[in-house]
């Protein structure tokens, strides 16, 4: 009659929990169904676009951020690739939402965070490419930098923008 060993076996045992198991992680659920893209880490730019703005990425399009400080007014146009030569792409949009961040003038006055509803200036059929909305605060001359939220073509959609 064999003896079962255990002393092996509790060295055995042992050197399992010690050891551990190798665990796979599960991401946690996304929060937000929308599809978001912020500044890359790298500081790449997609350059100015056709108006002189900066260009981001908002939802899978690219977009020019632009503003007229005399007329206290910003612009968010879609365009259709990166650059100055980049064209108008019309979007199934309806408005979209800016929040700009608190920034400083050149001479180091504060800059309130601003929300500005953007609306569409340019709409055919349903699309539009420019979307435009005014505050005060944009007469202020100044860098600045923030999020846009809305609705592209039904799907929430948001992106990052810095001057």
């Amino acid at each position: 009659m064999s003896h079962f060993n255990w002393k092996s076996f509790g060295s055995l045992l042992a050197v399992l929990v010690l050891a551990g198991c190798p665990q796979t992680q599960t991401p946690a659920p996304s929060t937000t169904s929308m599809t978001e893209t912020k500044p890359d880490d790298h500081g790449h730019s997609h350059g100015h676009g056709p108006n002189g703005g900066v260009i981001f990425d908002l939802g899978a399009y690219h977009a020019e951020f632009t503003v007229d400080h005399p007329a206290q007014k910003v612009q968010v146009l879609f365009v259709d690739g990166d650059g100055e030569k980049a064209k108008a792409l019309p979007v199934a949009a309806t408005e979209f939402t800016l929040n700009i961040k608190e920034t400083k003038t050149a001479d180091g006055k504060v800059v309130a965070p601003m929300t500005i509803t953007l609306t569409p200036s340019d709409a055919v059929d349903g699309k539009a490419a420019t979307f435009t909305g005014s505050d005060a605060g944009i007469a202020n001359v100044a860098d600045f930098a923030g999020t846009v939220i809305g609705e592209i073509d039904g799907k929430p959609s948001q992106g990052e923008f810095a001057e």
